[in-house]
């Protein structure tokens, strides 16, 4: 079996389809309470969101998190770095606590609990969808549940923005805080940044070096095609300008374990999620959070294209010279006429490197007949035509490409702010448009309206949205923690990507069910286990006699 059949599981090798999902941080404010502590308002966003599934499931409102797998220290190139040496920030298979000292900078001790519930401040929650809802570095963050292709990357990634939204609207109505407001961005203009991150399984037989020297270039380049667009140059965004990338500021390193300093453009934490001999997650962490539905498509559909090229010993003989500086050199340059320097001595602008990725993505996907427009994959062919089609905009004139690459968007509406009324691109109203542009509030946030009224090209409607916020996807094993939750919320103790541990009714015992398999327990294996075992004994021990997990 080859590593491309392997990393598949099933799944026809050579195109975009593969296990992957998105983990998005929202950025956080309460403009009548400015000081508060942004950890307790965070968790003021999971336990509203608790409160409302509880009273729709007349139940436990999802599972708590599992963290009996975690490994964040281990490094993918070989070594695992010393609990006592590492930044507190790394240490992510700890519960977040709220300190009494958070609490106090928020609204005091009294605020800790839910209104009339007298519950503890929730910090984490397992969706019902198999998402999963918690407390990350101050923010509130959605990380979606497993999908096996880019649409439905996109479809389980804008239900995110959905969950958070309910969040937001039951928040509002807090006479004495104010509103809690949430955006989906990845900087707050004066010098912070945070996270839009992607995962995809990948073969542990692929050699880590080699996924580094694949990606690097395309990593580097990326950002012209799925940038979101950010006002002002530099982490603290003082210099006046507008540059194509969020987060590509913020790089610093080329490869390394960090995720919140020193960000690297390739991240080495090995944690697989799933069988450690056979699968690798790849966590990347230059992405931006995308609004526009079709620059999210590409960040996923584009980024599988290419690690299938890497698995297939494919991928263009690319090295690029300082890629962090020319990663930033490539974000500050809108007109995409900036070179970059390769270790052959070529210079090529991020457009030509891009376009070698597509011709080299398009040959493996047509010798693998995935791209077939008849008995493809389905997903492939709709990944190149978008591909070629943004280059070849971008190449014209980004203006062109405005109703689906997000940067170009942003700029068209920023430029039309500038002109009438004569503003700079240091003009502080800009940076608050900006920001605006990522409000997940639909009436205040600028994308979400250009997405309704069909400016910003849309993949998925608000219908199906509205369901991948409470139903799991079908094809993976988020079916099954999700349709756990849904079906056994008293009985679900709590959960994780590769775990679901059940509480029996009359046991002091715990049941944990293993989910390693990316693949398995989907709809089609485990649906019938779900309609013919009403009772939570007579599941499990229909499912553990019957290994369908």
């Amino acid at each position: 079996m080859s590593s491309t059949e392997q990393s598949q599981e099933g799944l026809p090798p050579g195109g975009a389809l593969r296990v992957m999902g998105s983990e998005t941080e929202y950025g956080i404010h309460a403009p009548a309470a400015p000081g508060a502590n942004a950890t307790y308002l965070s968790s003021q966003v999971i336990a509203a969101y608790a409160r409302l599934t509880r009273e729709r499931l007349h139940a436990s409102p999802g599972a708590g998190w599992d963290y009996t797998d975690e490994t964040p220290l281990r490094d993918a190139r070989g070594w695992s770095v010393r609990r006592n040496q590492a930044h507190p920030d790394l240490l992510t298979d700890l519960e977040p606590v709220l300190t009494a000292e958070g609490v106090a900078l928020a609204h005091g001790p009294a605020e800790l609990e839910l209104d009339g519930d007298q519950e503890p401040a929730l910090m984490n929650l397992v969706l019902g969808n198999g998402a999963r809802l918690y407390v990350d570095h101050a923010h509130p963050e959605y990380s979606s549940p497993e999908v096996t292709n880019p649409r439905d990357a996109v479809l389980w990634d804008s239900a995110g923005d959905a969950v958070v939204l309910t969040a937001v609207r039951a928040l509002s109505g807090d006479q004495e805080r104010g509103p809690i407001n949430l955006y989906k961005n990845n900087t707050d203009g004066k010098g912070a940044s945070y996270g839009s991150h992607e995962n995809y399984l990948v073969p542990r037989s692929v050699p880590f070096a080699d996924l580094v020297r694949g990606l690097t270039p395309f990593f580097v380049t990326r950002q012209i095609v799925c940038g979101a667009g950010r006002v002002g140059l530099g982490q603290d965004g003082r210099t006046p300008g507008y540059q194509i990338s969020q987060r590509a500021d913020f790089f610093e390193a080329e490869v390394g374990l960090e995720t919140t300093m020193r960000r690297p453009i390739i991240n080495t934490r090995d944690e697989p999620h799933s069988v450690a001999d056979k699968y690798r997650r790849l966590h990347v962490i230059v992405g931006d959070a995308n609004c526009s539905h079709v620059a999210n498509y590409l960040k996923f559909g584009t980024t599988a294209l290419v690690l299938s090229l890497i698995e297939a010993g494919a991928v263009p003989e690319i090295e690029v010279h300082e890629p962090v500086a020319a990663m930033h050199r490539i974000s500050h340059d809108v007109d995409l006429r900036e070179t970059v320097r390769l270790l052959d001595g070529r210079r090529l602008t991020a457009l030509e490197i891009q376009w070698i990725y597509f011709e080299a993505a398009s040959k493996l996907a047509a010798d693998a007949g995935v791209a077939a427009e008849h008995g493809g994959d389905g997903h492939t062919a709709a990944v190149l035509r978008l591909w070629e089609r943004a280059l070849t905009d971008l190449a014209a004139d980004p203006g062109t490409a405005a109703g689906y690459v997000e940067w170009a968007a942003k700029r068209r509406v920023l430029e039309a702010y500038k002109s009438r009324d004569g503003l700079a691109w240091g003009d502080a109203r800009l940076g608050l448009i900006d920001i605006q542009w990522s409000d997940v509030r639909p009436e205040r946030g600028l994308a979400y309206r250009l997405l309704a009224k069909g400016t910003l090209e849309r993949l998925v409607d608000d219908g199906a949205i509205a369901r991948a916020a409470i139903d799991p996807p079908p094809d993976t094993r988020a079916w099954f923690r999700g349709k756990s939750i849904q079906r056994f919320p008293a009985n679900v103790a709590s959960a994780s990507w590769d775990s679901v541990v059940f509480s029996p009714p009359g046991s002091y015992r715990l049941q944990r069910v293993p989910t390693r398999e990316p693949l398995r327990g989907t709809k089609e294996l485990t649906e019938s286990l779900f309609e013919q075992n009403q009772d939570i004994q007579a599941f499990l021990d229909a499912l553990l006699g019957e290994r369908h997990t």
